[in-house]
């Protein structure tokens, strides 16, 4: 890691001065995720000093995963504006936009942080008034709206992207109805949170929709809103694409099998859908030729894969780095198969031993071998190694990223 502080008319090295300085204090902390931006960063810069440092004391923290010349186009418009900027570059965009915003988060030093994207579609004017809804309120969040009076999406290209945003909307609002209670806009990407009521630690991003990751893992009791105007973009491309949109159904499913028991019931539906991939393997193997016990044997194993993979990515999507894939993969074929060795000895002791009908006593061995299974995949596949040695799945935060930072402070 890299440390650079621009005073003026002074550069300084903190491994030099035996100190790091940091910006000071403000009122509030504008975090800004960067991505290719250096398109915007000027007028972004420039509305900021124009309406919030006169009602509001304010310092701005971008981070950046950018590829081109952003950082650089930052530090040199920070030379102009009289409030704090900093710049944290990272070379591993680890958890992509939600990741840089939980960063910009533990980097602030004010007691309310305003998140905001940095194409300018989220006025900064509104910075000051989302504070004072906070404080009037009082709330620990305030959600900059498109959907309540006097909000508006206007600045959506499109009416695919229009399409997108309210099926995005209903879907997060029907997964979560009791955590999204009092949330119009769960997907906007504008708001301002009191720094005591969000753990950085808690947070699991994946991709852009780091608001919906508050409200569900970490959400302050006290929620409130205000309108806005989505603008339109001032400069450059859209970061959304298809990918980003997996991305996003992905990170859906890791947040509502947070709880063992939703776990249990998604792991159970894997395990039905698994049924295809295995009848598909078995008549392809009989097809050719193959004696249908051996058959049984090997089409079991396509289910097998066909399960490891969507709960790989739909249930345990945050614990895999504690160990590497093949011993994942191992394990988890291991106890898939030991299972159909326990079913039919269990089946065999119901009917004779306790007199079920043959019927019963399949549904019950189905039932306590899927219990079995799910326990077993949780603790012996997923859950850390004693010691908490991992398997070098994930990045690891500051091992895996080089980050710089620039920081200037008003005279």
């Amino acid at each position: 890691m890299t440390y650079e502080s621009t005073v003026p008319g002074e550069l300084s090295d903190p491994a030099l001065r035996g100190a790091s300085p940091l910006p000071e204090p403000g009122a509030v902390t504008i975090v800004v995720p960067t991505f290719n931006e250096s398109a915007n960063i000027r007028e972004l810069l420039r509305q900021i000093t124009a309406s919030v440092p006169a009602r509001l004391p304010c310092e701005v923290v971008f981070v950046d995963d950018s590829t081109d010349d952003t950082p650089e186009v930052i530090r040199d418009a920070a030379r102009g504006c009289p409030y704090p900027v900093t710049v944290l570059h990272r070379e591993a965009p680890v958890g992509g936009l939600g990741g840089a915003v939980v960063e910009g988060i533990r980097a602030a030093t004010s007691d309310w942080i305003v998140v905001m994207d940095g194409d300018l579609q989220h006025p900064p004017a509104l910075v000051p008034e989302l504070v004072a809804a906070g404080e009037r309120a009082p709330a620990g969040l305030v959600v900059a709206s498109r959907y309540i009076k006097g909000g508006s999406r206007e600045g959506l290209a499109g009416g695919y992207r229009v399409a997108v945003s309210r099926a995005a909307t209903w879907l997060t609002k029907t997964l979560f109805p009791h955590r999204l209670r009092g949330i119009s806009d769960p997907m906007s990407g504008f708001f301002a949170i009191r720094r005591s009521a969000v753990t950085a630690d808690v947070l699991k991003p994946l991709g852009y929709k780091i608001l919906l990751e508050m409200a569900v893992r970490a959400r302050p009791r006290q929620v409130t809103e205000v309108p806005f105007v989505f603008q339109e973009r001032f400069a450059g491309e859209s970061k959304s694409s298809a990918q980003e949109g997996f991305r996003f159904l992905r990170h859906l499913a890791g947040l509502r099998t947070a709880s063992p028991v939703a776990r249990m019931v998604v792991f159970g539906l894997i395990g039905a859908t698994g049924f295809l991939p295995n009848l598909f393997g078995l008549w392809a193997l009989t097809a050719a030729g193959m004696h249908y016990l051996p058959a049984e044997i090997v089409a079991n194993q396509f289910g097998v894969a066909w399960n490891f993979l969507l709960i790989e990515h739909l249930c345990f999507r945050d614990r895999r780095q504690h160990r590497h894939w093949w011993d994942r993969a191992g394990r988890f074929a291991l106890l898939a198969n030991a299972d159909l060795v326990l079913r039919i000895p269990l089946i065999a002791l119901l009917v004779g031993r306790f007199g079920m009908s043959a019927l019963t006593a399949t549904a019950l061995a189905l039932v306590t071998t899927f219990v079995l299974r799910f326990a077993g995949t949780e603790a012996l596949v997923y859950l850390p190694r004693k010691g908490g040695r991992t398997g070098g799945g994930a990045a690891t935060g500051q091992g895996r990223r080089a980050r710089s930072r620039t920081a200037r402070r008003s005279s």
